[in-house]
């Protein structure tokens, strides 16, 4: 009988050779005196052939059977088991002991089927691989004894395809069903569920099992829209986002097995754009409609909603997108300044108006509770003259018709608060302002385009008053003396909140017509007097 003399077992052996299966095998055939009569090697292909069949010598039927891939044996064919009697002629003499060296490359049987071992699996798998999605994967690809051909990772990018609709082989087809994004598994495919008998023509021979190493790290279908999950919703949600609203949030954003590609937070600011204007890619217009601020919710935003076939930048094509986002604030450009009263005083008769004095505390933050600053960490009032300029737009339509002890929050949305720029280091650009105001003082101004009032009868002769020196010149030193003295004896008000000399210099120079420094009597008009003046040129 033959002699099996095994030179090689492999430690992990999961299928063994029957008859009936179908092997690929390299071999070195030899007669005992080492003289070499064929080689499947020199050929550069493995010999493939099914056992059990008649299809090989008696001896090397019976050798195959039990062999596992990559095992070695050695083995010693008698002639009656061999070519016998009358052996090959010009290759191999009559009765002659055949040696052969064989290694076994390759083992299937036509019944086989795909095989699928999971050796990892997410915890979490809210989806799975099914009939014509779209996935992203790494692979290795070996044959059975190991020998990779192709891989991946060495071209560092995924392989892209749909699933179940022709674009793979039929075993890879199969095998990718049921997977969850972050799965690993190996898929062993028969060479009918794959490149058959003639192979691909360049990588993959004949007949091969095919042995993938697969990692899915991504899943969608051409018919997904966005994902949203809610991870944090405020109690109080006074408002929710609307198309043409304008939005300052947060970011991570990340690919579907959690890789960052991108972050709002590393850059230490904001990302700011309108919604449902095609600002912002598809899926994110739609998935910020509807949040509050302070919100926090996951967008997952298929690639034909982000950024489709091509990608960009960090971002690879047909990527599935996942956005975890902070929203901080948002506005409207046509909102108004906001004016809530938490308390109003019962006796609240003179109300702030355009031009008088206020002192007021304040505490100023963001939307999202961010303290920007505050007069009581100050130890003082703010103190300003209300419709002057001194505060942004916002502020002085939010003082208006405030009463002494009253307490509100005002809203300022950015477009009069301090617009798309801010105050570097201090207001982010586009931010809405809340300002919690208490008023402590108010001191009523003069009329509009007033800067002095007389609290009596004015005398008729004025100027002579003013001009002290009786030169018929009035200069800036002896108007300036002249106002004072009225404003300490109570004859005269100026308008509060400005400095002193700022005041008289600007009366002054409405009064010094010509500019040369002097006010003339002729110069010299009260305002009603120009205001007659003006009207009968009309």
């Amino acid at each position: 009988d033959i002699r099996v003399e095994k030179r090689f077992v492999p430690e992990s052996c999961p299928r063994a050779v029957r008859p009936g299966d179908f092997v690929r095998y390299h071999y070195l055939g030899a007669f005992p005196d080492g003289t070499r009569f064929d080689s499947s090697y020199d050929r550069g292909s493995t010999f493939n052939v099914f056992v059990g069949k008649g299809q090989l010598i008696a001896g090397m039927d019976k050798a195959l059977v039990g062999m596992c891939v990559n095992e070695r044996r050695f083995v010693k064919i008698p002639p009656k088991l061999a070519y016998g009697s009358e052996g090959v002629s010009g290759v191999i003499p009559p009765n002659s002991v055949l040696h052969f060296d064989v290694l076994l490359v390759d083992l299937w049987n036509s019944e086989d089927e795909v095989q699928v071992q999971t050796y990892f699996k997410p915890e979490k798998c809210p989806r799975t691989v099914q009939v014509s999605d779209f996935v992203r994967y790494h692979y290795n690809g070996t044959f059975l004894d190991g020998t990779l051909f192709d891989s991946s990772h060495n071209r560092m990018r995924t392989y892209d395809t749909y699933v179940g609709i022709g674009w793979l082989i039929p075993g890879m087809d199969q095998g990718l069903l049921g997977m969850c994004v972050g799965e690993k598994r190996i898929i062993t495919i028969p060479p009918f569920l794959a490149y058959g008998e003639e192979g691909d023509g360049k990588d993959i021979p004949g007949q091969a099992s095919l042995v993938f190493d697969v990692v899915l790290l991504d899943l969608h279908n051409p018919k997904d829209g966005i994902t949203i999950e809610n991870q944090h919703v405020p109690e109080s949600c006074e408002r929710r986002s609307q198309t043409g609203d304008f939005l300052r949030y947060h970011y991570n954003g990340t690919l579907l097995d959690g890789t960052l590609f991108d972050s709002s937070y590393s850059r230490n600011r904001t990302y700011d754009t309108y919604i449902g204007k095609g600002y912002v890619i598809a899926g994110m217009d739609e998935g910020l409609l509807g949040v509050c601020t302070g919100e926090k919710r996951r967008i997952i935003i298929p690639p034909h909603l982000g950024y489709g076939e091509e990608g960009r930048g960090k971002i690879p094509g047909s990527a599935v997108l996942v956005f975890d986002i902070h929203v901080v604030d948002f506005h409207n450009p046509s909102d108004s300044v906001s004016i809530t009263v938490n308390y109003k005083p019962s006796n609240c008769t003179v109300l702030s108006k355009k031009g008088d004095y206020l002192k007021y505390h304040y505490n100023a933050s963001l939307l999202d509770g961010t303290l920007l600053d505050s007069t009581h960490s100050l130890g003082k009032t703010y103190n300003i003259v209300l419709g002057s300029g001194q505060v942004v737009v916002g502020m002085d339509m939010g003082l208006q018709d405030m009463c002494v002890g009253e307490r509100r929050r005002v809203v300022i949305p950015p477009h009069l608060g301090y617009g798309e720029e801010g105050v570097e280091g201090e207001v982010p650009g586009s931010a809405v302002l809340v300002f919690d105001i208490e008023l402590l003082e108010l001191v009523s101004g003069l009329p509009e385009g007033y800067m002095f009032v007389w609290n009596g009868e004015v005398s008729p002769n004025l100027f002579e008053e003013i001009d002290q020196n009786h030169d018929g010149e009035v200069l800036l030193e002896e108007f300036s003396e002249y106002i004072r003295a009225q404003v300490d004896s109570g004859k005269g008000k100026l308008a509060p909140g400005f400095d002193f000399e700022k005041i008289v210099k600007n009366m002054f120079t409405n009064q010094d017509r010509d500019g040369n420094s002097k006010v003339t009597a002729e110069e010299f008009k009260l305002k009603d007097q120009e205001a007659k003046e003006e009207h009968d040129e009309l």
